[in-house]
């Protein structure tokens, strides 16, 4: 018998919301759409998030809570979940990465790793 394979892969693709930010006040508003996939062989339910978010000037804010946007999706093996959130810098640019901790149907606990990604308002980055 094969161990099992405990694998989340998560992908994140950001954008800037002119609209609701006020860049003379130092307030630039992103969005960002989360998909993650139960690439192992265990489902498993996401019980919480870790988010380290770092602006343009080197400041850092962490944000920890129970699952995303208010959901803790169980995710069978192949199964996937997406939602959209949001991060305000007060500068153009910075970067979010993070984990999520994740409970296996076995009981397993580990944790989801999530990649660094940009947050840049459009043209600021060549």
């Amino acid at each position: 018998m094969d161990a099992p394979t405990y694998a989340i892969e998560v992908t994140a693709a950001s954008r800037y919301l002119e609209d609701q930010s006020v860049p003379e006040d130092g307030r630039y508003v992103f969005a960002y759409t989360i998909r993650i996939t139960n690439t192992g062989d265990v489902a498993a339910q996401l019980l919480a998030r870790h988010w380290i978010i770092t602006d343009g000037d080197g400041g850092v804010q962490e944000v920890e809570g129970e699952g995303v946007i208010g959901e803790q999706p169980h995710l069978q093996p192949g199964e996937h979940f997406e939602y959209t959130s949001g991060a305000v810098l007060s500068t153009p640019l910075g970067t979010m990465h993070g984990s999520y901790r994740m409970l296996a149907d076995d009981g397993h606990r580990f944790e989801a790793p999530i990649a660094p990604f940009t947050l840049t308002i459009p043209r600021t980055l060549h």
